[in-house]
């Protein structure tokens, strides 16, 4: 199964929501349109495909600094100051968990990152309701915790994460 990354084409919104929405309560509900959307006006948007296949295994949708985007978390990091890339979703298909899947997604933020410039790699993952898998991923590659907030209206509370580009080995 030869991996490749590759651009969220508009082919992609149906696969796209259907991991999305598999991912809930992990990323918030989102239709395809939605996501149409989102990638729109994204500044970063691909995914994990099978070369051979084609299938999508996971996408990473980010934002970088000045994007006119309302996410309450990525106007935290926009406030802090600090020249990141924001990644506002990651998901990995379930049955491909533990392939590395999500690695290569991050591995290649951190390098449209270095190559922009930027200092680091922001995102949030939910504490409230709990997702540890996610949080111990992060951990392992280098994130760590700068702050907690609650959003959609109180309902979800996450930590806000950051990692130097500098410091992330890429793979």
């Amino acid at each position: 199964m030869p991996l490749a990354i590759r651009d969220l084409l508009a082919d992609n919104l149906a696969r796209v929501a259907e991991l999305n929405n598999a991912a809930v309560p992990a990323v918030p509900f989102t239709t395809a349109d939605e996501l149409a959307v989102l990638i729109a006006l994204s500044d970063h948007s691909f995914g994990v495909v099978d070369d051979e296949t084609q299938q999508l295994y996971g996408f990473l949708i980010g934002f970088d600094p000045g994007s006119d985007y309302a996410s309450e978390n990525y106007r935290f990091f926009e406030q802090r100051g600090a020249d990141s890339l924001y990644v506002d979703r990651i998901v990995v298909d379930e049955a491909r968990r533990g392939q590395r899947i999500g690695r290569l997604l991050y591995d290649h933020a951190f390098r449209l990152a270095r190559t922009a410039g930027r200092s680091e790699v922001t995102c949030e993952v939910n504490v409230e309701p709990p997702n540890p898998r996610s949080l111990a991923f992060h951990t392992r590659i280098g994130f760590v915790e700068i702050g907690r907030q609650g959003t959609k209206g109180g309902s979800v509370q996450v930590a806000l994460l950051a990692a130097a580009v500098r410091s992330r080995v890429v793979e």
